[in-house]
């Protein structure tokens, strides 16, 4: 807020309004920050009318109408440059955790238990890591997994040519084929809500350990729970779900056997949410907005 202020914007902070609350202002406001809980609706869009632009405080745009909102000449910013570093580092340690064993080894110690055997790991080196989604967050990712000695192969369906010194493109099919680790970052739209289902987990040929810092309804929960059953998922390292907060997470058919199995490491949408980012973010939405303001 104190970059946008010093740009000659006036903000108003407003944490906690409603839709309803929102609907009965936007009309007096040229811009609109928002997080990830707060959906731009079309109802929104067509109330805000003299909005010039959305700054989002992070990556993901799927709380926004972004097609109505263009059609409707509002500019669009975010800012995955601020988190893209604590996405990366949050998903290099839940893959530590799961092939290491480290939350399940660190109970059992804790309540008298010395298992060696049971908790026996995986080394990193000499594996393959699938990454789909080749942007910020996934090349921040396989950036991080360059001192581990990891074959590191990426599909991005709107990219090409993106091959580095840090991954190599392949096709889905060469990720499905090859990869040892999957690891999600991605958007959520309509072509990849429900992506890792059933069917494509059967196809993947190695038992993999699969990372979903993106978006949760991208992975159907009960196809992973599916996949620790037959096999398929040697474990699994969730950021995000399909559906988040408490009460309704709870209430999911699918939760009290997610919540019990340890070959699943669950954290609360947390992996861009570090005190570093929380600057960051706000440092490249500040840069955007004059960008902005200067076009």
């Amino acid at each position: 807020m104190e970059g946008a202020e010093a740009l000659g914007f006036t903000c108003n902070y407003q944490p906690t309004i409603t839709t309803a609350e929102a609907l009965s202002i936007l009309p007096e406001y040229a811009g609109l920050a928002i997080r990830s809980k707060f959906n731009v609706t079309k109802e929104i869009l067509d109330q805000a009318t003299n909005l010039k632009f959305i700054a989002r405080a992070g990556a993901g745009m799927d709380n926004i109408d972004e097609a109505y909102a263009l059609q409707k000449g509002i500019r669009l910013i975010n800012a995955p440059e601020g988190n893209m570093d604590a996405v990366g580092e949050h998903a290099i340690g839940l893959l530590l955790a799961l092939i290491n064993n480290f939350i399940r080894a660190d109970r059992e110690v804790r309540n008298g238990q010395w298992r060696r055997e049971a908790n026996r790991g995986y080394e990193l080196k000499g594996k393959t890591v699938g990454i789909i989604g080749y942007g910020f967050m996934g090349s921040s990712f396989a950036k991080k997994l360059s001192g581990f000695g990891v074959n590191v192969i990426a599909y991005d369906k709107y990219k090409t040519g993106f091959s580095d010194q840090y991954a190599r493109e392949v096709s889905m099919e060469e990720i499905v084929k090859q990869s040892d680790i999957l690891s999600l970052h991605i958007p959520l739209t309509k072509e990849t809500r429900a992506l890792v289902n059933d069917e494509y987990l059967f196809h993947f040929r190695k038992p993999i350990f699969l990372l979903n810092t993106a978006r949760g309804p991208i992975v159907q929960t009960r196809a992973v729970l599916n996949g620790l059953k037959s096999g398929k998922i040697l474990g699994a390292g969730l950021d995000v779900l399909e559906v988040e907060k408490f009460p309704a997470l709870g209430e999911q058919d699918w939760y009290p056997e997610l919540a019990a199995s340890d070959r699943v490491i669950l954290t609360p949408h947390v992996a861009g949410w570090t005190f570093e980012s929380y600057r960051k973010i706000s440092e490249v939405l500040a840069a955007k907005l004059q960008n902005l303001k200067l076009s």
